[in-house]
């Protein structure tokens, strides 16, 4: 049959980024206290194209993530984005997918057990020898503000906020310990189930431990440090305003990181 898509293309125009977006697929991924997790990521698979090819081969993207999908770790995922560059003839490939990750959690004074939903990310680019692998994780955390409790006579206000990590391996971590330094980092945790006495306890802790979004940013930085020496990391902090129309942000990075091909991986 015709392959139009390795048609020769006399417009001399290369480009960047090209593949599939929003691919739904299951994949197994490590857990710390059960070995591995059974969860469904969102994928995103790219290469470039140089200016001769008319088109990219989309379907040769799910045949290469068909054949890794078992094995989504930092040095299978760095061979997938080898193969990926191989079976589009591409000088370059980048590979990121999101998941829902489950922990359980322990209620502060019940114990009663239930399930947080954490979104994680792992994300990976090859360009001839640069090879870099990234790991996201997104923490809810609750968070009383310092201000509020200062000036007021009764009680503070606190809010839902949430802590974007991103991480350039570096050395292996659990992603479930590195979410403990980060809920550490908050006023209190998030829990799914909770019975009064939890409410009372995490309601008394947060106004003990108040937060600024700027508190909890140079906290997940010092904990970030002192866990583990990464290339580089950045974290974000954005509160959910309870009293406000906009949320309140800041941001802090880490570290050198070489500029990527792309114009933006994180």
């Amino acid at each position: 049959m015709v392959d139009t898509q390795s048609a020769f293309d006399d417009r001399n125009i290369p480009i960047d980024k090209v593949g599939i977006k929003g691919l739904t697929y299951p994949v197994t991924v490590l857990d710390k206290r059960h070995r591995i997790q059974h969860t469904v990521a969102t994928v995103n698979m790219f290469a470039n194209l140089p200016h001769h090819f008319r088109g990219t081969h989309m379907s040769r993207f799910v045949e290469v993530f068909q054949a890794h999908y078992k094995n989504i770790q930092m040095k299978g995922f760095l061979s997938m984005l080898e193969d990926v560059r191989k079976a589009l003839d591409a000088e370059a490939a980048f590979v990121d997918l999101s998941f829902p990750y489950f922990i359980e959690k322990e209620a502060p004074v019940s114990r009663q057990k239930s399930l947080l939903e954490y979104r994680c990310s792992y994300i990976g680019e090859l360009n001839g020898e640069h090879r870099s692998f990234f790991v996201g994780i997104e923490v809810p955390i609750n968070t009383v503000c310092p201000c509020s409790k200062e000036i007021s006579r009764f009680g503070a206000h606190n809010q839902r906020g949430m802590v974007r990590l991103t991480v350039q391996l570096g050395p292996f971590f659990w992603i479930e310990d590195m979410i403990e330094e980060i809920e550490a980092s908050a006023s209190a945790g998030i829990y799914t189930l909770l019975k009064r006495e939890d409410e009372k306890f995490i309601t008394e802790h947060g106004y003990e431990h108040p937060r600024f979004v700027e508190d909890v940013a140079r906290e997940v930085v010092l904990r970030v440090e002192r866990f583990a020496a990464f290339p580089w990391f950045r974290v974000e902090v954005e509160n959910m305003e309870s009293i406000h129309n906009h949320n309140a942000y800041a941001c802090i990075e880490r570290g050198k990181r070489e500029r990527s091909v792309w114009n933006s991986i994180v």
